[in-house]
């Protein structure tokens, strides 16, 4: 654990290229370019979007998906400057967190580019909300929630700071976003916000199997999936983190609520379902397997 930042700038470098994404810095490039610039047409163009979900697994398994959320943003901020992307992230920890963790590090490296994190704002949440967000190192080195969305964030923004934000899924979480949207308006940065989350977790490799094994589960598990999408397209910051807790339908319900309680305070009043998956569908024609394990994905823009 560690206080406000101090001493020479560092930076993180990537802890998961090489497993969930290209660690060739080209391949990389070229790939989360695939992802986003193919996106950007379609369900969810026209309106001023603000916020989004993306999910966080390996991009062989949701890479397109992470990438209709960026695109869908971006052409909703074409011709804005998007100073701020701010991602909050699910907690993957097994260490204990009751309050948001930022990262100690000045620039985070991924394979073909480098972001800087919005310091001065940072340090604007220390001082001015403490009982909400901590300098925690130990939440960001190796979790890959947030880091893998950064090369994808960098295609349409190449300019702009990242502020990676892990939150807990604790009933805070909306507080969380509220405190960093009223500091970015302090700051009069332009920002964009983003919950890094995967929907459930189902079959035996998860230990979550409700419904049994098979089709019929993973059937069982989409609608399990649509509970806590509906209460995000609605808005209804207050029941997520309860929703994910009771029905474990989002590994980041934290990172969900902050996301929308933020846009919600940038004038956000509802949301739009661009694609909803699983892994067991997004991997059928790359490296099909069996309907007995499979996790939950879903683009969202919320404006």
């Amino acid at each position: 654990m560690a206080g406000p930042k101090q001493g020479a700038p560092t930076v993180r470098p990537p802890a998961v290229a090489g497993r969930f994404y290209p660690a060739e810095p080209q391949a990389c490039r070229a790939q989360a370019e695939a992802y986003v610039v193919g996106s950007a047409t379609g369900a969810g163009m026209g309106r001023h979007w603000i916020g989004g979900i993306v999910p966080h697994a390996g991009w062989i398994c949701s890479g397109a998906i992470a990438g209709r959320t960026i695109a869908t943003l971006a052409a909703a901020q074409a011709g804005r400057r998007v100073e701020v992307v701010v991602v909050f992230g699910a907690v993957h920890s097994a260490a204990p967190l009751d309050v948001a963790a930022l990262d100690s590090h000045s620039r985070w490296d991924v394979p073909g580019g480098l972001s800087d994190l919005p310091e001065a704002l940072e340090r604007r949440l220390i001082e001015s909300s403490a009982n909400l967000f901590r300098v925690d190192e130990r939440f960001h080195h190796a979790e890959h929630a947030i880091e893998v969305e950064l090369p994808l964030i960098q295609v349409p923004w190449p300019n702009a700071m990242v502020l990676p934000v892990e939150v807990p899924a604790v009933q805070d979480a909306a507080e969380i976003g509220i405190a960093t949207a009223k500091a970015i308006d302090a700051a009069g940065l332009s920002a964009v916000f983003l919950a890094s989350s995967d929907l459930t977790h189902y079959g035996p490799g998860y230990r979550f199997t409700p419904a049994g094994i098979g089709l019929a589960g993973l059937d069982w598990a989409r609608s399990n999936d649509r509970r806590i999408l509906e209460l995000v397209t609605d808005l209804a910051v207050d029941q997520i983190v309860p929703e994910a807790h009771n029905r474990l339908n989002a590994c980041g319900g934290g990172a969900i609520a902050a996301m929308l309680a933020a846009s919600r305070e940038r004038g956000a009043t509802s949301g739009e379902i661009l694609r909803h998956a699983n892994s067991f569908e997004t991997l059928a024609e790359v490296a099909p397997h069996g309907p007995e394990n499979a996790v939950g994905y879903a683009s969202v823009v919320i404006g």
